[in-house]
């Protein structure tokens, strides 16, 4: 007898095809599993080699042993005639077919289980989304690790790591983590599959690098995230010469491959600009720490950047990132130089680096931020952030910058487009995390904000960050006792931003605390507190140097405060030719515009009501514009309320008021004091409920933080010593 025939008669074959079939289906069941009880990533993979390990042995019992009546015994040992092998046999195939029962009950299941878009407009849109997230093309680059012993080459590994990321960005039809996100995974040897929840992705790129004398050996591979199958892999074994000339050949060699496997067109491939090493890395670090946006690493990367320009004045990207980081370092951004010297020295290092590159996408971005802070020429800094986008769409910063731009053009529902595609590519970028967060609120959707929240918090529990982003959404949603409670917090953790500082101020106003406001909160506030502590030539005089260095609005607030009218009429009059001209220059904010309000009242009292009128229509057509988008928030409605007590129509002007105050608006003080265009009202009983309504919502507030209340004229109430 044959072998192969020895094979068939001893059920070898049968007992082959029996555990294949009988291991899939329980490769089936674990995966399901494995989903349900959140099982790590590495526990399935595990079980499919003991079964494949577990194939060699079945065959072998199968050959050496045989099933008798007796039960079993070594083949060697039984009488051939007394066989029952046959029955053996009939008995394997009865289960091979149940197997394949249950194989293909499985498939029907699953297929059953897809979701078909059967029902309304509602349902058919989550079915739909639900498909397209699980078919869409989406890619993270995690950082390449350096597993040579020569520390220095982290910044080639990066390199690779950038200049593919930059490549991939290009490509429409891909969905590419953003690069904050996927370099907070370096040097974590985290489960694929977290990381691929984290960032939302279905695919893992990475790799490593290790350098050994003269050569360089760089390997990649391509993973998918749900199943941890490896769709590529491959070695790259390279002269260590131009390493700017291995990175691009490299990262040509494994786009090449990506592009094959995920999709079927071309990628834009990107070359890196020309250094030393020395001046890559130090460049490279610094970029890095930018974008932890925390003062110290800021200061440390501008240290760095430095060391790089001095070692080469003819890197451009250098020469931006460093204007970038002084921008950065203003003290209304995340450090203390004062904004308009931030904003001059910024310009001076932009200017150099386009220079050197006039189509260097990272210095477009910085221009972009400059034009947004220092020129505010809105126009401009959306152009530049555009064209810095064409030519590098994997510039976050610039899709954010981008979309405050767009906010400061009236754009709101933009801006929030961008800020939506942006915590979803990049969750972990702070700055779109935390503006994303205001302007969900704005729209009036705290609820969203709330889940953008509970989801940064599961990747990133202990970070300060937290803490201030829901000191923001409660601050926003009109819970400013609470909000100052969390951003009290965020204080104690240490390096507060400006941006912290704003909104501790926020609390601060809208708790009654105006001293504190003045020592600990951000310039933005401190006019306004000032003169609510009677310290009104301060006021007045730190207002009018955030005049000259471009920021009018606290000089304008107070003026009206004071009943300043002819003196604001005069302001506007010297510096802008047209009320056109200074709306072009200063466009109004994502919540209103209290800036042209302002003149209108200035205009209403000195009685130019030709003037009044062309203000006031400037206010409505924003107003319109912001309620078309759908911005529904209390600072909104309150700034409606004070457009229509403007107008004389004192019915709409009640109407968006109670809205505003039910929303959590106030106003701490005589409201008339504060905002002299609601006088028309104060008459109204409607507006002594509203009054008692702000007092007792200001109150709770002071009682949540142990403050003692205030009294109708808004004086401490001196509790009894006990």
């Amino acid at each position: 007898m044959t072998f192969f025939a020895e094979l068939k008669r001893r059920n070898v074959f049968r007992v082959a095809i029996a555990y294949l079939v009988a291991s899939w289906v329980l490769i089936q069941f674990v995966d399901v599993i494995s989903n349900i009880f959140e099982i790590p990533g590495w526990a399935p993979k595990l079980f499919i080699i003991i079964l494949a390990v577990g194939l060699v042995p079945a065959l072998v019992f199968a050959w050496a042993f045989e099933m008798t009546p007796e039960g079993i015994k070594k083949e060697s040992d039984v009488d051939r005639s007394g066989s029952i092998v046959h029955h053996t046999g009939r008995k394997l195939n009865y289960v091979i077919t149940g197997f394949l029962v249950v194989a293909v009950t499985l498939l029907l299941v699953e297929r059953q289980l897809r979701p078909v878009v059967t029902a309304g407009p509602e349902v058919a849109t989550v079915a739909e989304t639900s498909e397209e997230t699980r078919n869409d093309h989406s890619i993270a680059v995690l950082p390449f690790v350096n597993m040579s012993s020569d520390a220095e080459q982290e910044f080639f590994s990066d390199g690779i790591t950038e200049q593919i990321l930059n490549s991939l960005a290009s490509v429409k039809e891909l969905k590419v983590a953003g690069r904050t996100s996927s370099f907070a995974f370096k040097g974590q040897n985290d489960d694929l599959r977290r990381i691929g929840d984290a960032l939302g992705v279905e695919n893992i790129l990475e790799g490593s690098v290790r350098k050994s004398g003269t050569t360089v050996r760089i390997t990649a591979q391509l993973v998918q995230v749900e199943d941890g199958f490896h769709l590529w892999s491959a070695t790259y074994d390279r002269e260590l010469t131009d390493v700017f000339a291995i990175q691009d050949e490299i990262a040509n060699e494994i786009l090449k491959q990506l592009r094959s496997r995920l999709l079927a067109d071309d990628f834009v491939i990107t070359t890196a600009q020309r250094t030393s090493p020395e001046v890559y890395e130090l460049y490279l670090q610094a970029k890095q720490r930018i974008y932890t946006r925390v003062r110290p690493q800021i200061e440390t990367a501008v240290d760095e950047l430095d060391e790089a320009i001095q070692l080469d004045e003819q890197y451009a990207p250098a020469f931006a990132q460093r204007g970038i980081a002084t921008m950065l370092l203003s003290d209304f951004q995340y450090g203390s130089i004062p904004d308009d010297e931030a904003n001059r020295r910024a310009k001076r290092y932009i200017d150099q680096s386009l220079r050197l590159d006039p189509d260097l996408a990272e210095a477009l971005a910085g221009l972009g931020l400059y034009n947004i802070n220092g020129a505010q020429d809105t126009d401009a800094a959306i152009d530049s952030l555009v064209k810095a986008l064409s030519i590098n769409p994997n510039l976050i910063d610039a899709s954010n910058w981008l979309q405050i731009a767009l906010v400061n053009a009236a754009d709101v529902s933009g801006a929030m487009t961008i800020l939506e595609e942006l915590v979803e590519r990049d969750p972990l970028y702070r700055p779109a995390f935390s503006n994303a967060i205001q302007m969900f609120n704005n729209f009036g959707h705290p609820e969203k904000a709330e889940a953008l929240l509970e989801r940064m918090a599961k990747f990133d529990p202990d970070n300060p960050d937290i803490v201030g982003a829901k000191a923001v959404n409660y601050l926003y949603s009109g819970r400013s006792g609470e909000g100052l409670q969390l951003m009290e917090q965020r204080r104690e953790l240490g390096n507060m931003s400006g941006v912290d500082k704003v909104f501790l101020s926020f609390g601060l106003m809208n708790t009654g605390q105006f001293e504190r406001a003045t020592t600990e909160g951000s310039p933005f506030f401190k006019p306004a507190a000032l003169y609510a502590t009677d310290r009104v030539d301060e006021a007045f005089a730190l207002a009018r140097d955030q005049a000259i260095a471009g920021n009018p609005g606290n000089l304008f607030n107070l003026l009206v405060r004071a009943r300043r009218y002819q003196e604001l009429v005069d302001y506007v009059g010297e510096r802008w030719p047209s009320l056109s001209t200074f709306a072009s220059e200063y466009p109004g904010g994502q919540n209103g515009y209290g800036l042209m309000a302002d003149v209108a009242l200035a205009y209403s009292h000195t009685g130019n009501m030709a003037r009044f009128d062309e203000a006031m229509g400037l206010v409505e057509q924003r107003i319109s514009s912001l309620a078309e988008q759908g911005i529904n928030n209390y600072v909104f409605s309150g700034n409606r309320a004070i457009y229509y007590a403007q107008l004389g129509d004192i019915d709409a002007a009640f109407d968006h008021l109670q809205s505003a105050v039910e929303a959590g608006f106030v106003i701490v003080g005589d409201p008339v004091e504060v905002e002299p265009a609601l006088a028309v009202l104060e008459n109204d009983p409607r507006f002594t409920e509203i009054e008692a309504t702000i007092l007792a919502r200001v109150n709770e507030y002071r009682g949540l933080l142990d403050l003692a209340p205030f009294d109708e004229n808004y004086q401490v109430v001196q509790r009894p010593v006990m």
